[in-house]
């Protein structure tokens, strides 16, 4: 489980395709791997993926990752894309005691959008998203979403997806504030809401069946 808020930048060594497996190494600073263990997990991009192998040289302040990113993975998600200088947003995996400062996320993404509009002014970024539209329902005004990761809020909605209003920090802090129009960004809705919206059109349903049996 992840808290949402990005701790930092990595940056894409290498993205080789090897037997199916997308072979991801990234760069990142070295204090963000202590007690790293094989088999940990860490969000890119808000995706979850397992660590299996690291390298974190005592004196030096930049350390390795690698991940093994299979093709479900990569037909849902924007790590497909990536490349070599690429920047990738990085969070370890909450441990107890960890403040919440977002909102909890699985790592498991659900689908991916286009960003089709950007609007820059000092202090301020608007940024509209076309999300498809069978994932509509499970997105509420003033409600949470993760992009590539980052928790959020909803600023507006529209028939074609929703806006989001991006503090200067958020977009210093995470791969949003370099993204342009036409880019890919990995969605995960906020698992509460999409629950209950689950479950209820499931009672629904059941309730429409019982009446015509």
């Amino acid at each position: 489980m992840f808290t949402g808020i990005v701790q930092t930048k990595a940056t894409v060594v290498s993205a080789k395709q090897v037997d199916n497996i997308l072979k991801l190494v990234i760069s990142v600073g070295a204090e963000y791997l202590d007690k790293l263990t094989l088999g940990a997990s860490i969000a890119i991009n808000g995706c979850c993926l397992t660590v299996v192998h690291f390298e974190q040289p005592e004196n030096d302040v930049v350390g390795q990752v690698c991940f093994d990113v299979i093709d479900e993975t990569l037909r849902l998600t924007n790590l497909g894309e990536v490349q070599r200088g690429s920047q990738v947003n990085f969070e370890r995996s909450m441990t107890f005691g960890t403040e919440l400062g977002g909102h909890i996320i699985s790592g498991h993404i659900q689908t991916s959008a286009k960003i089709s509009e950007i609007h820059r002014n000092e202090g301020n970024c608007r940024m509209h998203i076309a999300l498809p539209e069978a994932w509509h329902k499970y997105v509420m005004y003033k409600g949470f979403i993760a992009l590539n990761g980052a928790s959020l809020t909803v600023g507006e909605l529209d028939h074609a997806g929703f806006w989001l209003h991006l503090i200067p920090e958020t977009l210093a802090l995470t791969n949003l504030g370099t993204m342009c129009v036409g880019d890919t960004v990995n969605i995960e809705v906020d698992q509460q809401t999409y629950t209950i919206i689950n479950t209820v059109e499931n009672y629904m349903k059941k309730q429409t069946l019982l009446k015509h049996s």
